[in-house]
């Protein structure tokens, strides 16, 4: 076991720093823009603004999600959009995200900077993975996607939350320790194409940390990271910061094989892969809820169950579906422990970690129907603000060619998780059984893809 953990010490400590040829920060047009004051202002400002109007139109707009601009914009074109974002561009989205805005503007006025109370530090992923499926949960007992007015109570609720965090604690507590939107693109961020890191070298001659301090050209990381150490982009939202702050030109920023991130985690975390896994269950809930034999499910669940009540038969099909992939890993890491002599809770948290690019892959294959199945929804609720009435198929694309798209993005994120089993083995245990350890965990992501591949093969009904 020593051995192993010197091993991986090793290898993390090579990788830990990759570098690559294309740093976007060479470029000095681009390093002058993030240097700027403009930025991130020059986004985040038009977001709020654009928030602001989208929650007013779930106020006071048409009670009816078809005809609400506020509900198309969000739930068929910005939710939709969001996991391709992550998948591109990491978290960007969290730097010009109103509520990271509101934050900001809270802490400067009345902010009191506590520090983070140690109970966030050490339980905040469990308390997103825990909201992440409450929200998740809710939304089909009161439908909120369904519901302009539920829609904007939940914006108000997240905003009443940051709100509270700004005044009270420091920095941007809420996005890095209670926002579930924030677990989630952290783990969507790890399979992404674009990475920051500072330079070893020139970190180990500085003395002044500003990078994490702040300065008078910009304050410090607001996702608490210090760049210098910095091992993985869960938690960077490319603000900028550290690049305004850094005397010595260390921050480099570039793009990066996908999934690549996740080979190297020298530190794997148990509520991580417990929110990847749970991620998985909840894609599944999302397709058999749209799914026209969703009914006669229902029917069959109400007699096992002898009630009619909605919130029985529902919760139990959530429960059980987020429990399938939970079980299944366990069971693999089971099997897994005869190769690798690792416990099963050690296999879960390790191996966790490569299922989340079929977990990217299945979130982004779910919405591509709404997006390209209701698509023109935003067009015609927008033109319907100013009087015009336009009416007709809200479909961008056939269902024939959406479908074609989804089973597309199934392999590839097959595909991804294989390839992430294997390096996460080879990279841990050296030449110790990383084939048959790979072997194992393939048929489990192969089972997860043919499920969802079955799943998208079935007729979708709209739900807007």
């Amino acid at each position: 076991m020593e051995e192993k953990e010197k091993y991986e010490d090793n290898k993390g400590k090579q990788n830990s720093n990759s570098s690559s040829n294309v740093n976007l920060l060479k470029n000095k047009m681009f390093k002058k823009f993030i240097q700027s004051k403009w930025y991130p202002g020059i986004f985040q400002w038009p977001v709020l603004i654009v928030f602001a109007f989208i929650v007013y139109e779930l106020l006071v707009g048409p009670s009816v999600a078809h005809n609400n601009f506020g509900t198309a914009g969000t739930w068929v074109l910005w939710w939709p959009l969001l996991p391709i974002m992550l998948f591109l561009l990491g978290r960007f989205w969290c730097a010009i995200c109103p509520f990271g805005l509101i934050n900001d503007l809270v802490q400067k006025f009345i902010g009191n900077n506590r520090p983070v109370p140690k109970f966030l530090r050490k339980y905040g992923i469990w308390i997103i993975d825990a909201m992440f499926i409450m929200i998740t949960w809710s939304d089909h007992i009161w439908g909120v996607v369904e519901s302009p007015r539920g829609s904007a109570v939940v914006l108000l609720l997240i905003t009443a939350g940051v709100i509270f965090s700004g005044a009270f604690f420091e920095r941007r507590t809420w996005c890095r320790y209670l926002c579930f939107l924030g677990g989630v693109s952290s783990n969507y961020t790890r399979v992404g194409m674009m990475e920051l890191r500072a330079t070893p070298e020139k970190c180990a001659k500085c003395k002044v940390l500003a990078c994490y301090k702040g300065s008078e050209k910009a304050d410090g990381c607001p996702m608490f990271e210090f760049p210098r150490t910095m091992e993985t982009n869960a938690e960077c939202n490319f603000c900028g910061n550290c690049v305004k702050n850094c005397p010595n030109d260390s921050i480099k920023m570039y793009p990066r094989v996908p999934t690549k991130e996740l080979w190297f985690i020298r530190k794997p975390k148990l509520a991580e892969s417990f929110l990847a896994v749970v991620i998985m269950g909840i894609v599944f809930v999302q397709n058999i809820t749209m799914l026209a034999i969703w009914k006669d499910i229902l029917n069959w669940l109400e007699d096992v169950t002898g009630t009619t009540s909605y919130y029985v038969t529902f919760t139990v099909t959530f429960i059980i579906a987020m429990l399938i992939p939970i079980i299944l890993l366990s069971v693999t890491g089971l099997i897994a422990k005869k190769f690798n002599g690792d416990s099963v809770k050690q296999n879960f948290a390790r191996f966790g970690y490569a299922i989340i690019p079929l977990d990217l892959a299945g979130h982004i294959a779910h919405n591509l129907f709404h997006l390209l199945a209701e698509g023109k929804s935003v067009i015609f609720t927008f033109a319907e603000l100013f009087g015009v009435n336009m009416h007709g198929s809200t479909a961008i694309l056939d269902n024939e060619t959406i479908q074609v798209l989804q089973y597309i993005l199934i392999v590839l994120g097959a595909l991804g998780s294989i390839y992430t089993v294997y390096k996460i083995a080879k990279h841990t245990y050296g030449n110790k059984n990383p084939i048959k350890i790979s072997v194992v965990y393939t048929i489990l992501i192969v089972f997860l893809a043919v499920v969802n591949l079955i799943l998208f093969a079935l007729p979708m009904e709209m739900r807007m």
